[in-house]
């Protein structure tokens, strides 16, 4: 029994010196942030388990209660579906009031929830504010005039701010989320966030193809930082908190030098994340005032000629019944827009295995739409 023990010990110690000398050393970083808080992949409750800005909020204030609020039951296939994706809240904002929230899984109002991939749709907010502010020109800028490094590169030298945003940029990058060697493994624990980001090589011309890549959202929030000349979450609680009257302040997760995860990671509460919704069914206008430009508002939700399901960073869906714009995040997470119908639905989860279309849209989109649109119409399902 001793003789195995030591050559157990003896061979993990050597797989570990393998995987740290292989650059796979953020994954012992992984296991010690995972191991004793329960879950060893990333959660919608990652929020303490990671250092974090501060996104302060401004004269808070609470949605405005419609009249029939939480008067309605959910349908059974809506329950049904709920159930099985393990959600942990669903908001329903009719008219710009608040029309119905439930929670579960011992969340409430004030929970914080990890964004994930909906924080690239609010950084796309926030290009629109720097170009609104002059800080960006347009988002056909180039990248390098922000990031020198890439004045030299063949394909580099071509990226714009707009091929990040689309997810045309042409990075040598596969987007994997199923195993800790993946890159974005990596980018979630990684210890500097820029350096792995700017050493990510190009593998053709940007504005060529489609590809969905997190790394091009890691890159516009280091141009978005460069050219407003302060940290995200201060810009986020500038342009969009404290405007918005959010009800509560937010955090956005950073790696060790302070540099935003701008790939996600945005951790407020449901009720707010609605009113990022609300602003964009109000064409970037609040209360009077024009926080985005409404011209880049439009361009933001054009769906673009290589991929018919995607804007800047916000996926499109013309080809249901009822036509909505979203933003989508890991394990489950919507704020869907339905202009049609002055509708936004808020619905955050855990569950990673949802079913998608041939567009990559996840179903459950077209469930919440369907049966919420008819739930608010007081058509019986």
């Amino acid at each position: 029994m001793k003789k195995k023990l030591i050559a157990f010990f003896a061979t993990a110690g050597a797989a570990a010196v393998v995987i740290y000398l292989s650059g796979y050393h953020y994954i012992f970083k992984a296991i010690a942030k995972n191991i004793a808080p329960g879950p060893i992949t990333p959660s919608s409750d990652d929020e303490e388990k990671f250092p974090s800005h501060l996104v302060s909020n401004a004269a808070s204030k609470a949605w405005r209660k419609h009249p029939q609020y939480n008067s309605s039951i959910l349908t059974e296939t809506l329950t049904k579906e709920l159930k099985k994706t393990r959600a942990s809240s669903l908001l329903v904002i009719k008219d710009n009031e608040l029309f119905s929230e439930q929670y579960w899984k011992d969340h409430h109002p004030p929970s914080l929830m990890n964004s994930f991939s909906m924080a690239k749709g609010i950084l796309s907010l926030l290009v629109g504010c720097a170009i609104k502010d002059g800080s960006i020109v347009s988002e056909n800028q180039l990248v390098s005039d922000l990031i020198p490094e890439y004045r030299n590169d063949p394909y580099g030298k071509h990226l714009t701010i707009r091929h990040l945003m689309t997810m045309q940029a042409g990075y040598d990058w596969k987007e994997e989320y199923n195993h800790p060697f993946a890159e974005n493994s990596k980018q979630y624990f990684v210890e500097d966030l820029e350096e792995q980001a700017l050493n990510v090589a190009f593998k053709e011309m940007p504005g060529q193809k489609y590809e969905y890549q997190s790394v091009a959202a890691q890159v516009l929030g280091i141009v978005l930082k460069r050219a407003v000349g302060k940290p995200l979450s201060d810009y986020l609680s500038q342009k969009l908190w404290k405007p918005l009257q959010m009800e509560y302040a937010a955090k956005w997760s950073v790696d060790n030098k302070g540099m935003e995860k701008a790939f996600c990671c945005i951790h407020a509460t449901s009720r707010d994340f609605a009113k990022i919704g609300q602003l964009i069914l109000q064409e970037g206008k609040w209360q009077g005032q024009q926080i985005i430009g409404k011209d880049f508002c439009a361009k933001m939700l054009t769906p673009t000629e290589e991929n018919d399901a995607f804007g800047f960073t916000i996926w499109a869906d013309d080809d249901s019944p009822v036509k909505c714009r979203f933003f989508y995040g890991f394990l489950g997470q919507f704020i869907i827009v339905i202009p049609g119908k002055n509708l936004i639905i808020v619905k955050t989860g855990f569950y990673n295995r949802l079913d998608v279309d041939e567009k990559k849209r996840p179903l459950q989109v077209n469930i919440l739409v369907e049966e919420i649109s008819a739930l608010v119409a007081g058509r019986e399902l």
